[in-house]
C-alpha cells in the first residue's frame, strides 16, 4: 500500500457544520436542503464537468464523478469548434433530453465579440451549433457565459461584457432565450448592483433569492451577492477574502451535494490549482479550500452539473451481511475492541470472528437514502479521528450524520464504496487492514482500498 496523505483534523472540517442547528439532522434537513438526498437505491448521482485544459484551450475533455470530487476522464478532446478556440465552457442539460454548452470563442488576447452554443446527446460527442454575436453596441469582449435555468423553467445566459472605451472592465449581462430550441435571445440586460468590473459571474437560486458569486478584477477575489430579481439590483455584502479561498481566484460554479451542502468550484489560477469548498449554512461559511485530485492543474474555468441516473449500486437494508474487500478477498469488516478492522476470516474462523464480521444493513441515521451499519450488539458504524468504530448511538444529530454512509459504485462488479455523509468526498478505505475515512486521492489503488462486496452473512 502507498504512503496515506496527511488527515485534516476532525475539527477543521467540522468547522464549515458549526452552523448547523442540532435538530438539522435526521432525513437530511440541513439548511437549504430541501431538495437534496442520497440517491435511492439502485440509482447514482453523476456530476460532469466539461473544461478546457491548461496546455490547450482549442478543445475540452469531459469528466464525469458520482461524489463531486473524483473526477474520472470520459473522453479526451470531446470538442473542437471550428475556430479551434473553447474557454470557460458551461454545460447543461436542456429538457429536451440533450447537453448544450456555451464557451467564449477567443483567447484572453483577442477581440471576442461572439459566445458559441455546441450540442451532445450523450455528453462525449458534441457538434457544434452557432456563434452568437452579442449585440452590445461598441462591444469588445464578451467572456465567460454561464447557464441558468430560473425555477419557472426559462433559461438564460449571464456573460460577461467589455466595450471598447474600456476592454478590460467587465459586466455581466443576462441574456433570456425566447425559444426552446435556444437560437434566439432577448437584448443583453445589465445585472444591477454588481456593476462593471466584474467577470465569471455565476447565480443560482434557492427559495426566492437569487445568489451572485464574482470575480472582482481589481481585486482577484470571488465576491457574493443577492437579490430578488434575476437582473437585480443585486447587493454585493462580500467581499476580500471574506470565504478564506484567496485571491486570484476566478471560475467559480455552485452545485448542491447528496447531503444539503453548496459546493464551490473555482479556478486558482494563480498557483494552478483548481479547488472546492463547501458550505453548511447556505453561503455563509466555507471550509478551507481543497484542491479537487485528478484534475487539478489539468482543468481550467468549468461549470458543473449534477443528475441522478439509472445503474448505481444496490443493497437492500434491513439485512445482515459481511463486507468483504474488493482487493483483498480474503479479508472481511471486523469489529476489535469496538474498531472496525479487516482481518482474515476464513471457514475455521472462530463463531465469535464470524459474529464480529456481520452487520446490519439499516436505513441512514442522517438520512433514508443512505446506509447505516449496527453490530450484534446494537451499536452503529460511525467515524471518529476518522477511524472506523462501532458505538451506542446517543441520539445527536453529530452521532447521525457520523454513522450514515453514502453507497458509489465501486472498482469491480459488486463492490460498493461508502462514502462518509457529512465529510464529502471521504470515504470508507482500509490502510494498514484498519478501516478508516479517508479524502480520495482520485487513483485506482484508493478506488480499490475503499471498494467492498457486500456477502451472505458469515456468522
Amino acid at each position: 500500500m502507498t504512503t496515506r496523505p496527511p488527515t485534516p483534523s476532525r475539527r477543521t472540517l467540522l468547522r464549515a457544520m458549526a452552523a448547523l442547528p442540532a435538530s438539522a439532522v435526521l432525513l437530511g434537513e440541513l439548511p437549504g436542503a430541501a431538495f437534496a438526498a442520497a440517491p435511492p437505491s439502485g440509482s447514482a448521482t453523476r456530476y460532469t464537468i466539461v473544461p478546457f485544459l491548461n496546455s490547450n484551450d482549442g478543445t475540452v475533455n469531459v469528466y464525469q464523478s458520482d461524489d463531486a470530487t473524483d473526477f474520472r476522464l470520459l473522453k479526451s478532446s470531446a470538442y473542437t469548434p471550428p475556430s479551434n478556440r473553447i474557454r470557460d465552457a458551461s454545460v447543461f442539460k436542456h429538457t429536451d433530453g440533450y447537453y448544450y454548452l456555451t464557451y467564449t470563442t477567443h483567447t484572453w488576447q483577442d477581440v471576442s465579440t461572439t459566445i458559441g452554443f455546441a450540442r451532445s446527446s450523450d455528453r462525449a460527442d458534441w457538434t457544434f451549433l452557432y456563434d452568437y454575436t452579442v449585440p452590445i453596441a461598441n462591444l469588445s469582449r464578451a467572456w465567460a457565459p454561464e447557464w441558468f435555468v430560473d425555477s419557472d423553467g426559462s433559461v438564460n445566459v449571464i456573460v460577461s461584457c467589455s466595450v471598447t472605451s474600456n476592454e478590460w472592465i467587465f459586466t455581466p449581462y443576462r441574456l433570456k432565450a425566447t425559444n426552446s430550441a435556444l437560437t434566439a435571445w432577448s437584448s443583453p440586460v445589465a445585472l444591477a448592483g454588481i456593476g462593471s468590473n466584474h467577470i465569471d459571474t455565476y447565480i443560482v437560486r434557492t427559495g426566492s433569492t437569487y445568489h451572485a458569486f464574482t470575480k472582482n478584477e481589481t481585486t482577484k477575489y470571488i465576491e457574493y451577492a443577492t437579490a430578488s430579481s434575476l437582473t437585480g439590483p443585486y447587493t454585493i455584502t462580500r467581499t476580500g477574502d471574506w470565504a478564506g479561498w484567496g485571491s486570484y481566484r476566478e471560475g467559480p460554479s455552485v452545485i448542491q451535494l447528496d447531503n444539503g451542502a453548496w459546493r464551490i468550484f473555482f479556478d486558482g489560477y494563480g498557483d494552478g490549482n483548481y479547488y472546492c469548498s463547501d458550505s453548511y449554512d447556505t453561503f455563509a461559511t466555507w471550509s478551507a479550500p481543497t484542491a479537487l485530485p485528478g484534475v487539478s492543474g489539468t482543468a481550467r474555468h468549468f461549470t458543473v452539473i449534477k443528475e441522478t441516473v439509472s445503474g448505481g449500486p444496490s443493497l437492500a437494508k434491513n439485512v445482515t451481511r459481511s463486507f468483504q474487500s474488493a482487493n483483498y478477498p480474503t479479508r472481511y469488516w471486523q469489529t476489535q475492541s469496538s474498531l472496525l478492522n479487516l482481518p482474515v476470516v476464513t471457514g475455521s474462523s472462530t463463531a465469535a470472528e464470524k459474529s464480529a464480521s456481520t452487520f446490519t444493513v439499516v436505513a441512514g441515521l442522517a438520512d433514508a437514502g443512505g446506509h447505516s451499519f449496527r453490530d450484534s450488539a446494537g451499536n452503529y458504524l460511525r467515524h471518529w479521528d476518522f477511524r472506523a468504530r462501532f458505538d451506542a448511538n446517543d441520539g445527536t444529530s453529530t452521532f447521525a450524520r457520523d454513522a450514515t454512509f453514502i453507497a458509489r459504485t465501486g472498482s469491480s462488479s459488486g463492490a460498493i464504496r461508502w462514502e462518509s455523509y457529512n465529510y464529502p468526498g471521504y470515504y470508507l478505505r482500509h490502510y494498514d487492514y484498519q478501516l478508516r475515512v479517508e479524502r480520495t486521492a482520485g487513483t485506482d489503488l484508493f478506488r480499490q482500498d475503499s471498494s467492498f462486496v457486500p456477502v451472505a452473512a458469515l456468522g
